[in-house]
């Protein structure tokens, strides 16, 4: 066969029909680019989430009330699961993307039970007529 011609829209040498001999992606092959798109997506969305639960816990130093230590420690498990999980998805690695998992479902159940231990936070939920003035929990409800 010879170069393609920039007006043509075959080759020339050719009648069209070797196009059973042509290379085919394989389904596996499609199927991984598809989840490493989604697990991306994923990355992105909880990168975010935890951006919000950062920007709380400055508003929170700002503010100068105490830090809580397990929603802190939480948030670094979650950004450090976060990296790996970029990392495994980037190169393939199962054992990265494993470690991902259970980094951030930790982070996760952390941030949860860090949120349930604040009774203020849940006050803030029960009572509407308080929404104004909690703000900030309500933006930790909302990170979690």
């Amino acid at each position: 066969m010879q170069q393609r011609n920039p007006g043509n829209r075959r080759p020339t040498g050719t009648d069209g029909s070797d196009f059973s001999y042509r290379m085919v992606v394989d389904n596996r092959y499609t199927k991984v680019a598809k989840g490493k798109s989604t697990l991306s997506k994923i990355l992105v969305i909880q990168a975010v989430v935890l951006l919000v639960g950062v920007l709380d816990m400055l508003f929170a130093y700002v503010n100068k009330e105490p830090l809580e230590t397990l929603g802190l420690v939480c948030s670094s498990v979650t950004a450090i699961s976060i990296i790996v999980g970029e990392i495994g998805r980037k190169r393939s690695r199962v054992n990265f993307l494993r470690f991902y998992i259970a980094a951030s479902s930790i982070g996760v159940l952390g941030s949860v039970a860090s949120v349930i231990q604040n009774s203020i936070q849940l006050k803030a939920i029960h009572d509407p007529s308080n929404w104004e003035i909690e703000k900030v929990a309500l933006l930790r409800i909302a990170g979690v």
